[in-house]
Formats: structure tokens, C-alpha cells, sequence
């Protein structure tokens, strides 16, 4: 599985971005999917992550109730919503694929997209 995850910018405090992450591949419903991002200085931190069917999701407590992932598996492609962003949030945000169920820890995932950058200026 290839990933590539677009989306990102500059953005305002208080506004919205969406990222997308498109995969190749035939099996795209069989991975699991998270979004991770790594801010200048800090390690990897988990931010998101949908189960293969798009039935489960769990988010970290930092994004919780400002952003939703989703993913269209016709399409190939998950999403992550931004919604009222915070200069804490700039990161460069990464997609990931698992082949096997969610999980908030970046070493267990097979796959990775190179990343795309936002930045939430205050």
C-alpha cells in the first residue's frame, strides 16, 4: 500500500483545514487507518484512527470534539476534518495504514504517507 497525504497549509487560529490521504492498492478496506503528526523538536504523536469498515473511530484527547476522521473506501482515501485549529496543532500530519485493527501507537502500522504540513498562526 502507497500513501500520499495532501491537504495541508496555512491557516488562521480558529479556522479549518481538511487532509486527505489517498492509497493504492486493491486492500485498502482491509487496513485500518490513523493520522499522526509530529510537531518541530517533538516525537510522533497519534492524533486519529478509523477501523477498516469506518464503524470505529478514537481520537486523541487533544482533537477530540475539533476534528473527524472518515474515509471513503471506494475512493481509496481517508479524511481528516480540522476544525477550530490551534497553533498547537502545527505539525506535519502523517497517514498511516495498519493491516489489522486500530491502534494508537505508530509502530505497529505497516505503511506511511510522507506527510503534510500545517501551520495554525495565532
Amino acid at each position: 500500500v502507497q500513501l500520499q497525504a495532501f491537504g495541508g497549509g496555512l491557516v488562521q487560529a480558529g479556522g479549518s483545514l481538511r487532509l486527505s490521504c489517498a492509497a493504492s492498492g486493491r486492500t485498502f478496506s482491509s487496513y485500518a487507518m490513523g493520522w499522526f503528526r509530529q510537531a518541530p523538536g517533538k516525537e510522533r504523536e497519534f492524533v486519529a484512527a478509523i477501523s477498516w469498515s469506518g464503524g470505529s473511530t478514537v481520537y486523541a484527547d487533544s482533537v477530540k470534539g475539533r476534528f473527524t476522521i472518515s474515509r471513503d473506501n471506494a475512493k481509496n482515501t481517508v479524511y481528516l476534518q480540522m476544525n477550530s485549529l490551534k497553533p498547537e496543532d502545527t505539525a506535519v500530519y502523517y497517514c498511516a495504514a495498519r493491516y489489522s485493527g486500530i491502534s494508537l501507537e505508530p509502530k505497529v502500522y505497516d505503511y506511511w504517507g510522507q506527510g503534510t504540513e500545517v501551520t495554525v498562526s495565532s
